[in-house]
């Protein structure tokens, strides 16, 4: 029997493993598992491309990974979380240059599917906001936060609050960057000795590569969309979603929870960056409308203006069939939702009020998992 390959590539930020901590652990979990009840001989890669870095260096990352690991006649699919799904669609573009070759990998012709996960297709203005030097220590102190929350299951509350309150402060200078950084060391010291040394290993490598940052921004897309093409001999498949905007009820109950309380309006803020549109950049494809019809069959009711996941807009994730659509956040699609019954239990980066939870997952992972079953 041959081997079924997939590979995971990480969205921007993103990691293969931080101390224990894997990224992709219950979605390669629950792939795993399907794969396994289907009789089919898989295998999943998660690769390691660095988490800041231009879309070029990280496809040709993933390009290499394929190179080394696929070995064999079985099939191969490229999945990819975020700015890991621009990856994907580059790595399998013919008119991709990735190294100056124009070479094009001889296990291409085993390639089937290339699936995105709330993938920033046209850009997310978020990248634009965090663009500037004071939004980048933001932007750290937000991941820092990201992965003792994932790690730990909730940060210490003043610290959130803390984080909070810097986006109220964006265009402060020194003090506040200094506050930025004390704040990311205050997040790191919460982990373990290694799981520490990893996370500051991983900010600094962030801090010496940022071509992703000015590349995800609506211009910048703008021309990676006029210069990638679609291999007609793949399936380009979706995962879409967004987070609905909280009713007067649901700040009420987030209330009542400490975490909740505060990692909210965390949330709420860059839900409403993300939200915002540009009349010349919108984050829209070529025919919105056509679009939008598309995202309301998928969905069953049509999306609100502005919907977004808190990361990226939602017409902004649409690339190729939908393979799956509905209400959660940008990590709630790799299972970074709140489930304490699972082992290892499933953290909450914080809480968007989307209500993703277990059932929603396997609909989820169903539907990804789908192609890969095919011989």
């Amino acid at each position: 029997m041959d081997t079924t390959h997939i590979f995971l590539s990480p969205g921007f930020f993103g990691f293969k493993h931080l101390g224990s901590y894997s990224y992709f652990c219950h979605l390669e979990r629950g792939l795993l598992r399907r794969l396994s009840d289907a009789g089919v001989d898989g295998r999943i890669h998660v690769v390691d491309v660095h988490p800041s870095a231009s879309i070029r260096r990280r496809a040709l990352r993933l390009r290499e990974a394929v190179d080394q690991l696929a070995s064999g006649a079985g099939s191969i699919h490229l999945i990819g979380h975020s700015t890991g799904g621009l990856d994907a669609r580059l790595v399998a573009s013919p008119s991709s240059n990735l190294d100056g070759t124009y070479r094009r990998p001889s296990w291409i012709r085993r390639l089937r599917t290339v699936t995105t996960l709330n993938t920033p297709h046209f850009g997310t203005p978020l990248a634009t906001f965090f663009a500037t030097v004071s939004g980048h220590r933001l932007l750290e102190a937000l991941s820092a936060l990201s992965v003792v929350a994932l790690t730990l299951g909730a940060p210490p509350l003043a610290l959130t609050s803390s984080l909070l309150a810097a986006f109220g402060r964006l265009d402060a200078l020194g003090l506040e960057l200094r506050l930025l950084d004390r704040l990311t060391g205050d997040l790191v010291q919460l982990l373990d000795d290694a799981s520490s040394a990893d996370l500051r290993a991983f900010l600094r490598m962030t801090r010496s590569d940022q071509g992703a940052i000015l590349q995800l921004s609506p211009e910048a897309m703008d021309l990676f969309a006029a210069g990638i093409e679609d291999d007609p001999n793949l399936h380009y498949r979706c995962v879409v979603a967004y987070a609905p905007r909280r009713t007067p009820r649901q700040w009420a109950q987030a209330a009542l929870s400490p975490w909740n309380h505060v990692s909210a309006p965390l949330f709420a803020a860059l839900h409403r960056i993300t939200s915002r549109a540009s009349t010349v950049y919108p984050c829209t494809p070529p025919d919105p409308v056509a679009t939008r019809r598309a995202l309301t069959a998928a969905l069953g009711h049509e999306p609100p203006e502005g919907a977004c996941d808190g990361v990226v807009p939602l017409l902004s994730q649409v690339w190729g069939s939908i393979a799956w659509a509905g209400l959660a956040d940008h990590l709630d699609v790799v299972g970074h939702f709140r489930d304490p019954s699972q082992t290892p239990p499933h953290h909450d980066w914080m809480h968007s009020g989307a209500g993703f939870d277990r059932p929603r997952f396997d609909q989820l992972l169903d539907a990804i998992a789908a192609p890969l079953l095919q011989p």
